[in-house]
Formats: structure tokens, C-alpha cells, sequence
């Protein structure tokens, strides 16, 4: 390995370190200065995490080689403020509540500081562009911007400094108050560690050989090479798992590593800690895996065809989960409605793009306890699944959630946690291992992908008569948290309104693609976006007004709702005149045509609703009061 000598300034100080040529600006930074407020977001100057100057310069320091730091003058997050007070950039940012998760607030002030350094007088839009090379996932930037601009003013005089350390009073009561959050100035000093930013005595690297197939056989996994190699401690299968090896939401169908075959591309097949990244990844490279390619499911719907490849013995069907939801007589309602509505929607998967890529540290500690540091969304029943795993007692497996850069659900799943606790034992070491940005859309679990088959049944008034709901979701290789994901679908699946006869279906089945999960609102989007369309496109099918639709049909005090539960309150009504009021809708019926008259006898400027487009002829007489016709979007079609 080619080393080269670097000399530079960072944060006013002079260093000298001696790096493999290799190495970038931001490995320097982390790895030989332990400067750790520079995250690693993404690795490809995309997200700004790792954004620093460079002789005045804002760069994205995973794009620069160390080598080119020689003689250079560096400034990161650890720096701006240095042992002082926070600068007016960091102050505001703690005013305004700019910092949610954090991972991405480093880079961001580092960002906003070179704006203002550029222009002390940016207006808002100059701020945008200039803060446009950093991503943000918790925030909607808002705050981020306002404190910008917070910022910029008091820096110009305009705007009292001593506004920076005050709020408005608080009175009685937190609620309706910005209150200012306790770990913000840990997080724009980018003193927060997370996950990948702990270092430990004598730390081992981990890295991860996955699977290219998306189901197949494992025929033979050969670790000697790996093995032998200088600096390797250990290689580690399913076959070194010494407890029940099985994790998951609901069902503990996933293996730490897979055992027996592969069922998505990306999944974890052996694992090796060493001494550094490199040989760890140079050790991965060496392990030979012979495979015996399997029949592949790739759609929901080749998963419950008569014959199907079958995922996982305990499952023939390839069903992670049904649930069926019944409610009144849906023949009978169907029956008696003026207009009967049938369409389908579709959603895709959704990557959670949490900023910070999944991480996490390992150890035995002086009483033989296994303690993992991981940004868990869920560590006491990751705690009791790992001490399942590892065959050991409860009191000996410890779980600690480190700062979570980002979750939405994602990181939920016990992923990796349990590798690196088989590798900490079997070393007697610390190890880490810190995702790709690759690893993490590669290897964590998705939004479900669903498709749901509707029909809705109304009467000319609106009253909705009948509902049947089918919707089919790919829950990937492995359950995860699909049933928890179909329960929240089903319950929520035809929205705030009181219907007396639905039938509900929500399933997840197994397939070959990656694993979906938790994601935020999971399963009520998928199912909401259905109900929605649906109402729209039925207002405009009966030429009625797409709130007054939904104010007939909303559940009251009083209603039963999709799972025979009495409803004590409600409050649908405030909340729809709310929306109206604030998004000053015209009442009245939408109208596709685009020139009909308004109630004023002019033209109707409102946007045209296009969701019900291939009905609304079918259905005008409804609009009328003429003899009512059933429609459907299939006959219109």
C-alpha cells in the first residue's frame, strides 16, 4: 500500500499525518483527525454531509483526494466556533429548530456559512441556490432557510444579536410555543456522534459479502483464503450462529446471513472483520461462493400463481399475511347504489434515503455482556431476538441506540446488528461496520409496493352504499414488518368515512425483490391514495362538490367504523373546513370539460379534475336528476 506524507492547517492548527494514497479529504478528516462532524452521506458529492473549506472554498470533501490537503489551509464544523460561543449561523439554527435528526446539519451550517461569507446581503432566493448542493430528509427545509436568513440579518446590523439566545415567552404552557431543542448545539457543533463516528480502542472493520442472485442455492461458501490473509480476525456464516437464527417484525423467517439459499440480491452471505477497511474488503473479494440458480418470483402476482417457486417452507402460498376485514352486505349495497365505480391504483417502492447509511459498533464487555450501538428503531425487541441468536441469556446482551441520522421506519430491522455481535465474540474485539450509500438502497427494506383493486357503489345523494377493497403488496424476501403494514392498510383502507357494507383484503406475499417495511404512514398511504382518488373521481361522476361528497360520507360521533368500533368523538368536519378554507376552493361540482358555466354564469376558471375523466359521460345524467345509470371505468372505457 503507497502511503504519502501530508502537512496542512485544520481549524487553525498545523498537523502532519502519513495516509495511504487512497484515502480522501474526508477519511483524513474522520479517520486520522477523528474530526467527525463531517459525515459520510452518500460517498458521491451528492448529499453536502461532508461539505468543508479548503483554503476558503466550500468542497465536498469525499470527492477530494487527501493528497491534495497538502499545504492547505482547512476549516470543518469542528471549527467554526472552535472552544467559543456558536456563531450567528449556529445560533439560528438552534432558534429556529433548523436541526431535527442532525446528520445532515453540519454540512448544511457549513453551507450556510459560505453564503453569507460570499454575500452578507444574499436575499432568499440566492440562499436557496447556494444552499442547493445539501439534502435534508427530516426538515422540508423551511426552518433551515428562515435561519439562514436570521442569520444574514443579524450579521448586517439589522437585526439585534442578543435575538439569537432569546424566545418569546412561554406563559403556562409549552403548546403553541417554539421551543428550542436540548441536543441542537450538539448537532450544529457536529459534536453529536452517531453510529459511525465511535471509535474505540483496538477497533476491527467489518465488511460484507452479499449476494448477486436474487434466489438461489447456496452449493459451497469457501473462506480459507480470506481466512489466511494478513490482518483478517475472523470470517463469519450462518454455520458460526451458535442460538435460533431467525429475526424479524412479526415473523422470524431472516437469517443473519443466509442459510441454505439467497433470496434477493444484496442479501448478507459471510462477513469478515479485519484490522482495517481495506484488507476487509480485499478479504469479502477472496471468499468463493458457488450458487445454484433458482426460479425467481418478481411480482406479487407471479408469487400467488398456481405453481409458484416457493420462498420460504413455512409459507407454499408465498402469503406473509392476510387480513380480511367484513362489514354489513357489500352484494346488497352494490345493489341498491345509482352509480357503481371500479379502477385500480398502483404504488411503487420507496427508498427511506435516511442520510445517514445504517451503522453500528459491537463489543464484550468486562462481564462478558454484548453490547451493540446501532441507531435501532426498535432495541428491546432487537435485544431479545439477539440474545435468541446468540444463545445466551438475556442479562448478557445490552442494545443502545446511538443518535439515529434518519429513520422514517427504515431502521426498524435488525439488518446487521446480529453480525456484528457473532464477530465481536469470536474476536474479543470492538467491530464496526458502516453501510455504502450502495449497501443501504441495496440491502434495507422498502415502502410496499401495492396494487389495490376498487369498487365503490353510491347512491345520486352521495352516501356511499358499498365498498370492496382488494389490495396485493409485494412484501419482498422477507416478512419484516408486512403485517403490521396490511393491518394499518385494512383499518384504514376506505379512509375517515362511514361505509355499512365493505369487504377488505390487504395481502403481502413473498417475492424475490428486497424486503419492504416500515415506512412512515405504512400502509395507510397505499391505502389512503386509493380511497381518495376514488372520492374524487366519484364527485365527479355525480357533478357534486369533492368536499360536500366527503362531508356527506365522514364518520360522525357516534359511527362504526371498518372494524366495528364506536366512535366516542370526531372531527372531520373542522379539519375539512380547514383544507377548504386554506386552499380557497370554489365549491362546486369538478368539472373535466374545463368551460362549463359557474354559478356566476361566467366561464369556470377552476382546474379541471382529470381522475374520473373516462365516467363522468356515463355519469352526467346523475348530475341532473335524471334516471340514474350505473357506470363503471371499465365500460366507459
Amino acid at each position: 500500500m503507497s502511503e504519502t506524507r501530508i502537512t496542512c492547517e485544520v481549524n487553525g492548527r498545523k498537523v502532519a499525518r502519513t495516509v495511504a494514497t487512497h484515502k480522501r479529504l474526508l477519511d483524513l478528516l474522520r479517520d486520522d483527525l477523528n474530526l467527525t462532524g463531517t459525515k459520510e452521506g452518500c460517498g458521491a458529492g451528492e448529499c453536502g454531509t461532508c461539505s468543508v473549506f479548503v483554503d476558503g472554498k466550500l468542497v465536498k470533501s469525499c470527492l477530494v483526494p487527501a493528497a491534495r490537503a497538502e499545504g492547505a489551509r482547512i476549516e470543518t464544523i469542528e471549527g467554526l466556533a472552535g472552544m467559543g460561543p456558536l456563531t450567528p449561523v449556529q445560533k439560528a439554527f438552534h432558534k429556529t429548530g433548523a436541526s431535527q435528526c442532525g446528520y445532515c446539519i453540519p454540512g448544511m451550517v457549513m453551507a450556510a456559512t459560505n453564503c453569507l461569507r460570499l454575500n452578507p446581503e444574499a436575499d432568499i432566493d440566492e440562499i436557496k441556490e447556494r444552499m442547493g448542493g445539501n439534502i435534508c430528509r427530516c426538515t422540508g427545509y423551511t426552518k433551515i432557510l428562515e435561519a439562514v436568513e436570521i442569520a444574514r440579518d443579524v450579521i448586517a446590523g439589522r437585526r439585534p444579536e442578543g435575538d439569537l439566545d432569546t424566545d418569546e415567552p412561554l406563559g403556562d404552557s409549552f403548546i403553541g410555543h417554539n421551543v428550542r431543542r436540548i441536543d441542537a448545539p450538539a448537532k450544529v457543533t457536529g459534536r453529536l456522534r452517531y453510529a459511525a463516528d465511535m471509535k474505540l480502542v483496538d477497533m476491527l472493520q467489518m465488511q460484507v459479502l452479499r449476494s448477486p442472485h436474487p434466489h438461489a442455492r447456496i452449493v459451497s461458501i469457501d473462506t480459507s483464503v480470506a481466512e489466511a490473509m494478513e490482518g483478517v480476525e475472523c470470517v463469519i456464516t450462518a454455520a458460526d450462529v451458535p442460538g435460533k437464527d431467525g429475526f424479524g417484525v412479526f415473523v422470524h423467517d431472516q437469517p443473519i446471513m443466509a442459510r441454505g439459499k439467497v433470496r434477493h440480491v444484496g442479501e448478507a452471505v459471510a462477513a469478515v472483520a479485519a484490522e482495517d477497511l481495506l484488507t476487509a474488503r480485499r478479504a469479502v473479494a477472496a471468499i468463493k461462493v458457488e450458487y445454484e440458480p433458482l426460479p425467481v418470483i418478481g411480482t406479487p402476482e407471479d408469487a400467488i400463481a398456481p405453481g409458484a417457486p416457493v420462498i420460504h417452507d413455512y409459507a407454499p402460498d408465498n402469503v406473509v399475511k392476510h387480513i380480511p376485514l367484513r362489514k354489513g352486505n357489500p352484494e346488497a349495497g352494490f345493489a341498491e347504489a345509482d352509480l357503481i365505480i371500479e379502477d385500480s391504483f398502483s404504488t411503487q417502492s420507496v427508498e427511506h434515503a435516511y442520510l445517514e447509511p445504517e451503522a453500528g459498533v459491537a463489543f464484550v464487555d468486562h462481564d462478558d455482556v454484548v453490547t451493540v450501538h446501532s441507531p435501532s428503531q426498535n432495541i428491546t425487541h432487537h435485544r431479545h431476538m439477539l440474545a435468541d441468536i446468540l444463545g445466551l441469556p438475556i442479562n448478557k446482551v445490552r442494545m443502545v441506540m446511538s443518535a439515529v441520522g434518519g429513520g422514517f421506519g427504515g431502521k426498524e430491522d435488525m439488518i446487521y446488528q446480529g453480525m456484528l455481535a457473532l464477530a465481536a465474540i469470536r474476536t474479543r474485539r470492538p467491530v464496526q461496520l458502516n453501510f455504502t450509500r450502495e449497501e443501504s438502497l441495496i440491502a434495507s427494506a422498502k415502502r410496499h409496493p401495492s396494487k389495490v383493486s376498487y369498487k365503490m357503489g353510491l347512491k345520486r345523494t352521495g352516501k356511499i352504499t358499498a365498498i370492496t377493497f382488494d389490495m396485493l403488496s409485494d412484501g419482498g424476501a422477507y416478512g419484516m414488518s408486512s403485517e403490521g403494514v396490511m393491518r394499518k392498510a385494512a383499518i384504514l383502507s376506505c379512509g375517515p368515512y362511514e361505509v355499512h357494507n365493505l369487504q377488505v383484503d390487504t395481502r403481502a406475499v413473498y417475492t424475490n425483490n428486497t424486503p419492504s417495511g416500515a415506512f412512515r404512514t405504512f400502509g395507510g398511504m397505499q391505502a389512503q391514495f386509493a380511497t381518495e382518488s376514488m372520492m374524487d373521481i366519484a364527485a365527479e361522476a355525480l357533478g357534486m362538490d369533492p368536499f360536500e361528497l366527503r362531508r356527506i360520507n365522514m364518520y360522525r360521533k357516534g359511527s362504526i367504523t371498518h372494524t366495528q368500533h364506536r366512535l366516542d368523538r370526531a372531527s372531520l368536519d373542522m379539519v375539512l373546513d380547514a383544507a377548504e378554507t386554506a386552499s380557497r376552493w370554489e365549491s362546486g361540482a369538478p368539472n373535466v370539460r374545463g368551460a362549463a358555466r359557474s354559478d356566476m354564469g361566467g366561464p369556470d376558471t377552476r382546474q379541471p379534475c382529470t381522475l374520473g375523466a373516462r365516467i363522468v359521460a356515463e355519469a352526467a345524467d346523475l348530475s341532473q336528476g335524471d334516471h340514474p345509470t350505473k357506470a363503471s371505468t371499465e365500460a366507459a372505457e
